[in-house]
């Protein structure tokens, strides 16, 4: 039990450097610093209202403000995956020379995208202030929100970063799938836009689902348990996937670098 313990904190101390060493890198020499977190989906935000509000004309409200409460968690789940696909390969080095756990790499960079999507919230709240949009009951549920998307991340980036090192096409692989998965998640449209027939396909797509949990829980004033227990099932069920994807790979991983 005790080494146990051992091994669980020294995991914990490893992904705590590894994240902070991430964090010193990106930004270092950087003017802007944590701007650069928040300016890529504030300007797509701008070019989505531009193309779907002023010229397509949809009938959402605060439209800014419901784009910015999905592409900012967007911007974690694809920042996360597209970095996972070399992550092993471009810390070849260091597990070659080194003996650590190196599912520690994936949670560190997982993490790093994380804090980025939690700094964005001020932003968030700042829009809800312009927009007089009424804080929601429902906040206090945020951090279950973060942590479970943590997890269905985690599992999805263990499953590609390992698997790109046996099958290297998998890395452009991944950029097309997460162009696809845009527009099949509801972000530049509404969930109850979605005709009937078409609402399971919304239901199997993961992310479509933490969207509409999110914004339930900024902008809706709601929790709808159907949408959290599938956020639950998605973020659990992808990690035990991907944790045994790494478990079974993680021992050729030195040899096939």
């Amino acid at each position: 039990m005790l080494i146990n313990k051992r091994n669980y904190q020294y995991l914990v101390d490893l992904i705590t450097e590894l994240a902070k060493k991430e964090l010193k890198v990106r930004y270092k020499n950087s003017f802007l610093g944590y701007l650069w977190s928040i300016l890529s989906p504030l300007t797509s935000a701008v070019v989505f209202f531009v193309a779907f509000k002023i010229v397509i004309k949809l009938k959402i409200e605060n439209y800014v403000l419901f784009l910015i409460s999905g592409l900012f968690c967007w911007q974690w789940f694809t920042n996360s995956l597209l970095g996972s696909a070399n992550l092993f390969l471009n810390n070849a080095n260091l597990i070659k020379k080194v003996s650590f756990p190196r599912d520690a790499l994936v949670y560190s960079m997982v993490i790093n995208d994380m804090i980025h999507f939690i700094l964005s919230f001020p932003v968030i709240f700042l829009f809800m202030g312009l927009y007089r949009q009424n804080f929601s009951y429902y906040l206090f549920l945020l951090p279950i929100a973060i942590i479970l998307q943590f997890f269905f991340v985690s599992g999805m980036s263990l499953i590609i970063s390992s698997i790109n090192l046996f099958f290297r096409d998998l890395e452009r692989l991944v950029v097309v799938f997460t162009n696809l998965l845009f527009y099949a998640t509801p972000i530049i449209y509404s969930e109850e836009m979605v005709p009937l027939k078409y609402k399971i396909i919304l239901s199997l797509n993961p992310m479509a689902n933490f969207v509409i949990l999110y914004r339930d829980l900024l902008l809706s004033n709601r929790v709808q348990i159907n949408i959290l227990m599938l956020c639950f099932i998605y973020s659990i069920g992808f990690f035990y996937l991907g944790y045994n994807i790494y478990k079974n790979l993680q021992w050729k991983f030195a040899e096939i670098i």
